[in-house]
């Protein structure tokens, strides 16, 4: 199919309007995810179950991930074309060599969040000086502390970092075999139903650090030689994003369908929290999945002061908002 006509169907266009065109290969792209699907995931799984990936010559395999510090791997390596992964990850593993390419943004605000008990008697990032924090270890939270930490005026080493599964979180802090925890703020929800009155929070965007969290992010040789594929890509995502902000419950239906494990009420609250993290002036005036060359340029210098960068590079080399279309804007 020629290059318009796949443009064309992934900015909206339907397949009856070009019935005559003729048949096409598919392009397959394993996509890894962040982490197991939730209701952030529904979009995509939404625009699968709809065929708008298959009508832009997109056979699309979403896989769950293992946390955003591995999706970058994964994609830098080649293993998966395409990703989803926290930016401050991407940009911390740009500076060792990971070649990575942010193609549309997702959180505009960090959905990360630290999570304790009010009974321990901890109430501010600086309070954790001493303490156990437990999450998986490929998680991204543990590649940005850094910079939470320094922006709290404590040491980044005076925390003890505890491996456990993600599903363990909650049950580690009730047992208090950790003292706290991180976690997207998408399924605050679930904390507050399970810690009650004694829940613990605080989220990193109001401690001193809001930087741009889960985005799209492609192979950079991958990108070069498969542009067309990567704008399709692109557009029907962002189609889709603008489509469950408008209608949720199909979306949350079609994550159900491919997901028969997870709740549609809970997943649904999920994605409801998901629309504050992706809302700001950016993706509200200028485009859904937009990236701000200013707002790029505070995160690289974040990571360059407190993380750190093995290899210096231009900022604007790790991002592009070329394939976006710019009259698709957050309405909410």
């Amino acid at each position: 199919m020629p290059l318009f006509q796949r443009l064309a169907l992934a900015a909206g266009f339907t397949v009856a309007s070009l019935v005559s065109a003729p048949a096409f290969a598919q392009t397959k792209i394993d996509f890894i995810l962040n982490w197991v699907p939730g209701g952030d995931h529904a979009p995509y799984y939404y625009a699968k179950k709809m065929g708008w990936y298959k009508d832009a010559g997109i056979d699309l395999n979403l896989e769950p991930g293992k946390g955003s510090a591995v999706a970058v791997q994964k994609v830098a390596a080649g293993a998966n074309p395409v990703g989803l992964a926290d930016m401050p990850n991407a940009l911390t593993l740009r500076g060792k060599g990971a070649d990575t390419v942010g193609v549309f943004n997702v959180y505009a605000n960090s959905p990360q969040g630290l999570y304790w008990l009010k009974s321990s008697g901890i109430k501010t990032v600086k309070d954790l000086a001493g303490k156990k924090i437990g999450n998986p270890a490929g998680d991204g939270a543990r590649t940005i502390w850094p910079a939470l930490a320094k922006a709290n005026g404590m040491d980044a080493n005076s925390v003890t970092w505890v491996n456990i599964d993600a599903n363990s979180k909650l049950a580690a802090l009730k047992a208090k075999s950790i003292d706290a925890t991180t976690s997207f703020y998408n399924i605050h929800h679930i904390f507050q139903k399970e810690l009650g009155d004694d829940l613990g929070f605080v989220a990193w965007k109001d401690a001193g650090l809001n930087t741009y969290g889960n985005t799209v992010i492609v192979n950079g040789d991958y990108l070069k030689k498969n542009k067309p594929v990567i704008a399709a890509f692109v557009k029907v995502t962002q189609r889709a994003f603008a489509a469950c902000v408008a209608a949720p419950n199909p979306c949350v239906q079609a994550l159900i369908d491919a997901n028969g494990a997870l709740q549609f009420d809970n997943e649904l609250q999920n994605w409801k929290l998901v629309e504050v993290l992706m809302s700001d002036k950016y993706s509200k005036g200028t485009a859904l999945g937009i990236l701000d060359d200013a707002r790029m340029a505070s995160d690289y210098d974040l990571v360059k002061t407190y993380i750190g960068l093995d290899a210096p590079y231009d900022v604007k080399t790790a991002y592009t908002n070329e394939f976006l279309d710019r009259s698709i804007k957050m309405t909410k």
